[in-house]
């Protein structure tokens, strides 16, 4: 399902650009929540620390293949090698500035 975001003017909702959408089409509208500006640095609230918690448990928990660590290694390491062999050409340009 394609998400469309806008804003309200005059009680209707007004999009950026056209959606393609054909005339007709029923569409649910829900708002979305504004974060509200705080100076209150306090301890979180039950509702909040709920809020965060449940957020926190819909996150997927990453994991690689022993196949994508290697790659990864070995990216590492050619990109290690690559400055290891432009380390002292480096070095050079960054002196002749100093002089």
């Amino acid at each position: 399902m394609t998400t469309f975001k806008g804003i309200i003017q005059g009680g209707q909702v007004i999009l950026p650009q056209p959606t393609g959408l054909p005339d007709g089409t029923e569409v649910e509208i829900i708002p979305v929540a504004q974060a509200e500006a705080s100076d209150d640095d306090g301890p979180m609230t039950p509702e909040e620390i709920a809020r965060t918690l449940a957020l926190m448990e819909k996150v997927q928990p990453f994991e690689m293949t022993d196949e994508e660590r290697a790659m990864i290694e070995a990216t590492r390491q050619e990109h290690k090698e690559w400055e290891k062999a432009r380390f002292f050409e480096h070095a050079d340009r960054l002196r002749e500035i100093w002089e």
